[in-house]
């Protein structure tokens, strides 16, 4: 891996001509953008796929992309979206309103990825080639800021139909686009896949074609790179202008001064999960047992261990600045009353719990230190945790699977709204953790009260909105299946000729602001 960069010198990013070189552990699932699920695929997906809309850089307001404007009927049920005219493809073809359907329509029937975004949509309808209407099954007043994801970005459906691609009922099972994907893109975004090596890197080269503003950096090559201590020491010997998960200890370490280092707020998560409904269970994990586990974390310490402070507590898992959230007091640090409440669950004896983990540095938190330090804090309850550390591609295999009874991960915001959050996480028919937790098989869990918030707070605006996303947030809470333990600040390391690094709250990192100075 390092025998690659090297011949990538210092020298080389003094010319937007030359590859800006990312380090990055990358969690890629697949290219298909209907298929896959990751951070690294956000950075991707909005890099070579243009939306109907996009996020503004203040991550709160929604701005035309390929959609010029768009109009709402009065009972927010029925969107019509206007593309503009001189939107285009890679190929330089014209993006028409036949793409835009074949590519939900193809999302919606594949069942993968973030399928779960075109849950309310009714149909997709083409009425001519520059406009699309989109008919929703209830109102639902985030629908629009939703398409700002990555995820809903759009195919170029002539050339994906040619190599596989399906949008029919049956695509879960007919489309075969996902490998000719891994290998290609077809999308109108400022930047096309160059090149595909699992585990090595990515190349994305600037889409010469691009009908948008010229991207300055014409070619990105992202680095497979484990861990801090490496991404930092590709940046100081100049095979790297980027690091993308340097923790804030690693970070005040480095002195080279042709490396700049700046901190600000983020959305994204970091969470433990129980699962109620996994497979062998030492004992049920109840609502009293489940509250004595969020009892005994001690999530500052936690914080200062992993972040070196730099990171803040979240009273739900609906992250501070999203409508609803912030509201309300952080779960408190209290082993007693976890100890007590041990005790009203007949648990007092304590058990063993599996806690199967990605091994990774996700926002420079260090997985494996976390999970050591909360292994000693539940030591103290009696709860012994048996640490099993996997390959992220393991660990989805088996918390989609049989379960894992005490687990930890990571979230980031597709887009600004609180839906996606009870989309994903509320104990309701549907969502990903309700399966996760084992819904089926230990249905209390579910929450009865939440889809109903979900639909009312869709339903309205305004104060009353942020009211009902405020109560939906404190169910999430009170359910304690998704324990939040900190929302780390975004870390920005790169060589100091580099500018234009942001943090976005649908797409990570884009791309197409970075220059070089």
């Amino acid at each position: 891996m390092l025998a690659a960069a090297t011949s990538l010198t210092p020298a080389r990013a003094q010319s937007a001509d030359k590859p800006v070189v990312i380090a990055r552990d990358m969690d890629l699932t697949s290219l298909d953008i209907s298929r896959a699920l990751c951070d690294t695929c956000q950075i991707y997906f909005s890099s070579v796929y243009d939306r109907l809309v996009d996020l503004s850089p203040d991550n709160r307001s929604v701005v035309p992309m390929l959609a010029k404007e768009w109009t709402i009927s009065d009972d927010q049920k029925t969107i019509t979206f206007t593309l503009d005219p001189n939107a285009k493809f890679s190929d330089g073809s014209p993006v028409e309103a036949k793409d835009v359907k074949w590519t939900f329509d193809r999302m919606k029937n594949i069942k993968g990825g973030m399928a779960y975004l075109l849950d309310g949509v009714e149909s997709v309808e083409a009425p001519d080639e520059k406009t699309v209407v989109i008919k929703l099954t209830a109102a639902n007043s985030e629908f629009v800021g939703s398409l700002t994801a990555p995820y809903a970005g759009i195919l170029n459906s002539d050339v994906v139909a040619e190599n596989g691609g399906d949008a029919g009922s049956d695509a879960a099972t007919k489309d075969t686009a996902e490998q000719w994907l891994s290998t290609n893109s077809a999308g109108a975004g400022p930047y096309v896949l160059a090149g595909y090596s699992p585990d090595h890197e990515l190349r994305l080269k600037r889409n010469e074609n691009y009908w948008g503003k010229k991207p300055e950096v014409a070619e990105f090559v992202f680095l497979q790179t484990k861990d801090a201590v490496s991404q930092t020491q590709l940046l100081e010997n100049g095979s790297a202008d980027i690091a993308m998960q340097v923790d804030p200890t690693t970070a005040k370490n480095i002195t080279n001064q042709d490396i700049v280092i700046r901190t600000e707020p983020s959305f994204n998560m970091v969470y433990v999960a129980l699962s109620p409904g996994a497979k062998n269970l030492p004992r049920k994990l109840d609502l009293k047992i489940r509250e004595s586990i969020a009892s005994a974390i001690d999530y500052d310490g936690i914080i200062d261990l992993t972040v070196d402070g730099k990171g803040k507590r979240m009273s739900s898992p609906v992250p501070n600045g999203f409508p609803g959230g912030g509201v309300g007091e952080p779960i408190p640090y209290d082993v007693e009353k976890a100890k007590a409440l041990m005790a009203e669950a007949g648990a007092a004896d304590g058990f063993s719990l599996n806690a199967t983990y990605p091994n990774v540095n996700q926002y420079g938190v260090d997985y494996t230190l976390m999970m050591q330090k909360i292994q000693q804090d539940l030591a103290e309850i009696n709860i012994t945790l048996d640490l099993q550390p996997v390959e992220f591609s393991v660990w989805r295999e088996r918390v989609n699977g049989d379960g894992i009874p005490l687990t930890a991960v990571f979230f980031a915001p597709d887009y600004y709204g609180t839906s996606q959050y009870a989309q994903y996480f509320a104990m309701m028919e549907g969502t990903v953790w309700y399966n996760r937790a084992g819904g089926k098989s230990d249905p209390s869990i579910a929450n009865a009260e939440e889809p109903k918030l979900l639909a009312e707070a869709l339903a309205s605006s305004g104060e009353k909105s942020e009211e009902l996303f405020t109560k939906l947030a404190e169910n999430l809470a009170k359910d304690r299946v998704i324990l939040p333990i900190l929302s780390p600040d975004a870390v920005f390391v790169s060589r100091k000729n580099v500018t234009g690094l942001r943090f976005s709250a649908c797409c990570n990192m884009v791309l197409s602001d970075i220059k070089l100075q």
